[in-house]
């Protein structure tokens, strides 16, 4: 007997997803904000009941919007949950509500504005770095951050100046078709996305090249754009559906099989997009989306279900994997990472400790809560130095960014890549200097 189909989390009424949650208390160990105040109210099953108060009629006041501001959506709750508690829609509901019936003060509402003014942009990011290569190169970087000129004026500013990685000379632009090497396996799409495709183009170049030396014909779409994680994220739903509708078209015409994406907050919300156009009540465009969410996969996992063809030269590094929240909780990836990190000769994976818990970088958290993510990277720059690896490999490029700067805070250094770049350098043959300079300069034959 055929028993239909459940709905999915992304189908279900928002009191249907409340009820979901017993509040046994499984969550709290994992929730960041939780173990750095152990408050009820900042914890998962704790805004749970509130969201559930403010459904009932409760107003919407500044305690419980201070209470959802403060939460990450690090989605470690997700994980941990034995009731399969659907808090990512929950979270990202009702900050939809909070952005649509609570007045901010205009200080936050102007950070808040110049922060998607920017980041979801990709040309406007590309803008800034010129200047931003010629303030970091000139010496006027350290004299700002010797006179804590900025921590004054704002923490937010600070935090952005603070994480901006050393810019690179421009790498050349990818090409919209790079063809497999050897015998095509499949042809696939690639989200260059905004901050990694501005600030971090040499992931990109890393990704386009591993899945070419696997077999993989890569479709880069020059008119791609923003996903919309960040504004999806931050409870501005039409603002993420417009992005979603966008980047729909643009992989339907690319007709690839699949779309590979390495950046984690990214992945996450296209495998949802079903949620993020069903909430602007649109059924023909969320069935579209969920189709492309389907077809949306992480670099690490479609690699590690593809299985290895190129060959791997010995790498004589030790490497902490950090789980970027957006990849562990948000999308249940975690083993394909450390599969296709162990298959490089001479690297030795060291875990770090308390992997659950955020390094407090959240998509655009850290510049919305600056004092918070501090914390939070401390911690997490300490168990990075606890293991003694030269480098730290991410999947997502704000965790990058945010650890290796709590580690130089706290007067460390650490090298940092994705995933994709210790392949590309192992398959490439190159030393291990290329990722962690100091360590051996011998390549492969």
């Amino acid at each position: 007997m055929n028993h239909p189909t459940p709905p999915s989390p992304d189908e279900r009424a928002f009191n249907d997803l409340l009820s979901d949650c017993v509040h046994c208390g499984f969550c709290l160990p994992t929730c960041p904000t939780y173990a750095l105040w152990g408050e009820e109210v900042d914890s998962p099953r704790g805004r749970i009941h509130l969201m559930g108060q403010i459904e009932q009629g409760d107003v919407l006041n500044e305690a419980a919007v201070q209470a959802f501001d403060n939460c990450l959506g690090c989605l470690a709750c997700v994980s941990s949950c034995p009731s399969g508690v659907a808090y990512d829609a929950l979270i990202e509901t009702t900050r939809a509500r909070v952005e649509e019936e609570h007045t901010r003060k205009a200080a936050e509402r102007l950070l808040r504005a110049l922060i998607f003014a920017l980041f979801p942009h990709r040309k406007r990011l590309d803008l800034l770095r010129g200047p931003m290569r010629a303030y970091q190169s000139s010496g006027l970087q350290q004299l700002v951050r010797r006179s804590g000129l900025l921590e004054r004026l704002s923490p937010s500013v600070a935090t952005m100046e603070r994480i901006a990685p050393p810019l690179p000379s421009r790498v050349p632009a990818l090409p919209e078709r790079v063809p497999a090497r050897g015998r095509r396996r499949a042809v696939v799409g690639m989200l260059t996305g905004c901050v990694q495709g501005s600030f971090f183009p040499q992931v990109n170049t890393a990704t386009a090249r591993v899945l070419a030396s696997e077999g993989c014909d890569v479709v880069v779409p020059r008119d791609q754009g923003c996903c919309g994680a960040l504004s999806a994220h931050a409870g501005r739903p039409r603002e993420a559906a417009d992005f979603a509708r966008a980047t729909v078209e643009t992989f339907e015409r690319a007709g690839v099989d699949a779309v590979v994406v390495n950046s984690a907050g990214c992945g996450a919300t296209m495998k949802h997009y079903g949620r993020v156009l069903r909430q602007e009540g649109d059924d023909t465009w969320a069935r579209r989306a969920e189709a492309l969410g389907a077809a949306t996969v992480d670099f690490s996992e479609y690699l590690a279900d593809l299985g290895p063809r190129a060959e791997r030269h010995p790498l004589p590094v030790t490497a902490a994997y950090h789980d970027a929240c957006h990849l562990a909780h948000g999308q249940g990836v975690a083993d394909q990472p450390r599969q296709l990190l162990r298959s490089v000769p001479e690297l030795e994976v060291a875990e770090l400790p308390n992997p659950e818990i955020c390094c407090g970088s959240a998509g655009v958290y850290n510049l919305l809560q600056p004092d918070t993510a501090a914390q939070l990277g401390d911690r997490k720059s300490e168990d990075a130095r606890a293991t003694g690896a030269g480098l730290l490999v991410a999947g997502n490029p704000g965790c990058s960014l945010q650890i290796a700067s709590a580690v130089k805070r706290a007067g460390g250094s650490i090298s940092v890549a994705h995933t994709t770049q210790v392949l590309d350098a192992s398959i490439r043959g190159l030393a291990s200097s290329a990722l962690v300079p100091g360590t051996p300069t011998t390549t492969a034959d």
